[in-house]
């Protein structure tokens, strides 16, 4: 009898797994590599730049390549059935951070639940590393707080150094190509990094300065998505916006930590080879291993970056009702590109 109920209870793992919501992240373990016994948990939650695309694929090569077990969140809609981009509530999972090394986001206005900022909280006040993405400067809205301390409006501006301030550049018409900060060439950050560029906007900064963050990258605006293109004459890139720079921030218990964050992060940008190679950098880093001369960050699976830009329908592929499984290992979706998506150099090339 003892014997039977083993095998019927090794039967029902399966089962009670996914009751317990771990088919609801994107569960990557770490294979051999530096980054080996850390975690990352990677949140995605966007309704403009198509970090449900990216984030799995960031997940593929830090654990993959890298040796980091990788967690990805997903924004679910509201009976929890489908990934939903669109619901700012709807990111499931936070849980995981309580056992994570490393946050890596690119949410955009997400709204959670007291209990789920909970686990935001104490990640912070543990002082760990978080590492933000394009919209992780205004990563948080609405009337919830982090410990009491710090609103979630305020997260970009007091955890990532910035928050939402204007497109610098114009939108879906101008470029990123980013500059290296010369007193900060040889950071680690940068190690193998040369040629980043994008074809989202640099975003306008106020908040970050020399004195107080290091600024890694600068953005300097250019004429065309093209990454051929040049920059910009005039006052738009004298002075370059940072782009990429490192923040020390105060957790609401007053501990301290490190942030890394960049303005770019679009899907379409980490077609850019250095641009993945600044995160994968930044991942070691701030986890306290020793940056590699030039990181691997060749793709894992081929990259179907969809351009950016809102979908406003129910189910962002319709007729489809998306999974962390569909964004898995030898798995690559290719989503449908926003209505009136301009023509970017990249979008006819699917890249391997």
């Amino acid at each position: 009898m003892k014997l039977l109920f083993l095998s019927f209870a090794f039967l029902l793992a399966p089962i009670f797994a996914l009751l317990g919501g771990h088919h609801q992240i994107l569960d990557l373990p770490g294979k051999k590599g530096p980054g080996k016994g850390k975690t990352i948990v990677l949140v995605s939650g966007d309704e403009e730049y198509r970090t449900e695309e990216s984030m799995p694929m960031l997940a593929k090569i830090l654990s993959q390549k890298h040796g980091f077990s990788c967690k990805v969140l997903f924004a679910w809609d509201s009976t929890g059935k489908y990934i939903d981009p669109n619901n700012q509530a709807g990111v499931r999972g936070w849980k995981h951070l309580d056992s994570a090394d490393l946050m890596l986001t690119g949410t955009r206005f997400r709204r959670p639940t007291a209990e789920d900022a909970k686990h935001v909280t104490d990640f912070l006040n543990a002082g760990k590393p978080v590492i933000g993405i394009r919209t992780a400067t205004h990563a948080f809205t609405g009337g919830g707080s982090f410990g009491g301390k710090i609103s979630y409006g305020a997260f970009g501006p007091l955890i990532m150094g910035e928050g939402w301030v204007s497109h610098h550049g114009r939108h879906k018409g101008e470029g990123a190509r980013g500059v290296i900060e010369a007193k900060n060439a040889k950071h680690p950050i940068l190690n193998g990094v040369k040629d980043v560029f994008g074809p989202s906007d640099v975003y306008g900064i106020k908040r970050v300065t020399a004195e107080r963050d290091t600024i890694l990258l600068r953005g300097a605006v250019t004429e065309t998505l093209d990454p051929k293109s040049k920059n910009v004459e005039g006052k738009k890139n004298d002075p370059m916006q940072p782009l990429a720079w490192l923040h020390p921030y105060e957790a609401p218990n007053g501990k301290g930590g490190t942030t890394f964050c960049t303005t770019m992060g679009a899907s379409v940008d980490l077609v850019s080879e250095d641009l993945r190679r600044l995160v994968v950098n930044a991942c070691y880093h701030l986890t306290g291993l020793e940056v590699p001369k030039k990181a691997d960050v060749d793709y894992v699976d081929p990259f179907y970056p969809s351009f950016y830009g809102f979908i406003r329908d129910k189910n962002f592929w319709p007729g489809q009702d998306m999974q962390p499984a569909d964004y898995g290992l030898g798995k690559t979706p290719q989503a449908p590109e926003p209505k009136g998506s301009p023509k970017w150099p990249w979008r006819d090339s699917p890249k391997k």
